[in-house]
């Protein structure tokens, strides 16, 4: 008898044993993404759920209650500089994001909790910013719940929240102007001063353009075969006014890139000599 509740015993073991070690895909697929952003990154994490034929907002995900936006873990942001979400500035670190979908707005949330994985362990005192977005009716229906980062732009790109036929927007925005002129102010007191970069930071942010242009005949002067340098001189010319010298620039970036094989660039002046006529 009890060699037989031994055995027993053995087989269930072992049956138990081979059962924990199956692995089976996720129903939800954890999803991270790393998003370069101004001077620093933004890394999302968050679960992928699917709808499979079920209703999403509104039964599934219920009208005006916390959800962890997403499934399975907490939906998390780890900003790895300051950012300003809803106006308020946000500094570097790890939070939760948080939603409460509404039939025509919903309202996020990021939170200083990175765990929250049901509406009960919420605490709205460890709120960091609250804000309303509204809601958008897509004319198709998307299968498998996503976040995606869209709209990049320098200082400013837009978090898009996208399920079943809903999306909902998030604006974020980063104050890089500041550090980045403190970077060239500090740099041009240098041995080797970035004339280049800070002249195109200046002809893609509205900045002075007689500087960027100056900054381009530095860096003329310090890469002199570089036909690159000579098309931004060209195109800061041209921005300028002055079509004649943007013309001659345009036609030395010409020359040099022919020489140095790069259709690309030669296709660029092309297109750009045809607005100097």
């Amino acid at each position: 008898m009890k060699k037989s509740f031994l055995a027993i015993a053995i087989f269930a073991f072992s049956f138990q044993s081979n059962a924990q070690s199956l692995k089976t895909p996720s129903a939800s697929t954890s999803q991270t993404v790393k998003q370069e952003f101004g001077l620093g990154s933004i890394e999302l994490s968050y679960s992928r759920p699917n709808a499979k034929g079920r209703t999403i907002f509104g039964d599934l995900v219920p009208w005006g209650a916390v959800w962890r936006t997403g499934a399975n873990s907490a939906t998390t942001l780890n900003f790895s500089d300051e950012v300003i979400i809803g106006g308020k500035k946000i500094p570097a670190g790890k939070y939760g994001l948080l939603s409460i979908p509404g039939q025509s707005e919903w309202t996020i949330i990021i939170t200083k909790q990175v765990d929250v994985t049901s509406p009960s362990a919420y605490k709205q005192e460890m709120d960091v910013v609250r804000l309303n977005a509204p809601s958008v009716s897509m004319p198709f229906p998307v299968e498998t719940f996503m976040i995606l980062f869209e709209r990049v732009k320098n200082n400013e790109l837009e978090m898009m929240i996208i399920w079943e036929s809903t999306m909902v927007s998030v604006p974020i925005k980063t104050d890089i102007e500041s550090k980045i002129l403190g970077q060239i102010d500090n740099l041009m007191n240098k041995d080797t001063k970035p004339y280049y970069a800070s002249a195109m930071y200046y002809m893609d942010n509205n900045k002075d353009l007689n500087q960027a242009a100056a900054w381009l005949d530095k860096a003329v002067e310090q890469t002199p075969n570089a036909y690159w340098v000579w098309y931004q001189k060209a195109r800061c010319l041209s921005m300028l006014g002055k079509k004649a010298d943007a013309k001659t620039a345009s036609a030395k970036s010409m020359e040099l890139a022919k020489a140095q094989k790069n259709p690309d660039y030669v296709t660029l002046n092309e297109k750009l000599q045809a607005t100097l006529k």
